[in-house]
């Protein structure tokens, strides 16, 4: 024991170290589950990847909305022309 520690700073850093550990713990059961609740309350758990693809809506065709076409001004395609060209340059 510390002599310059109290005995309450003591029980408290132990208190700190216990729910660290919980919560370590339980974040890693929570990864290692794998479905995060993706599958029905009777059926199966979804695979891993295809429940990520299902949490992603169309974004277009026929379930989606419409895509959006904007025509450019001239003066508005040489000013994103020239934007692309400073960007790529810099990489």
């Amino acid at each position: 024991m510390l002599p310059s520690v109290s005995i309450l700073q003591q029980i408290g850093l132990g208190v700190l170290l216990v729910v660290v550990v919980l919560w370590a713990v339980g974040l890693i059961r929570l990864t290692r589950r794998g479905h995060y609740g993706a599958g029905g309350p009777d059926g199966p758990p979804a695979p891993r990847s295809r429940a990520r693809l299902d949490a992603v809506p169309r974004q277009t065709g026929p379930g989606g909305p419409p895509s959006e076409n904007v025509e450019l001004t001239p003066a508005e395609r040489r000013a994103f022309d020239d934007l692309v060209r400073q960007l790529s340059s810099r990489s």
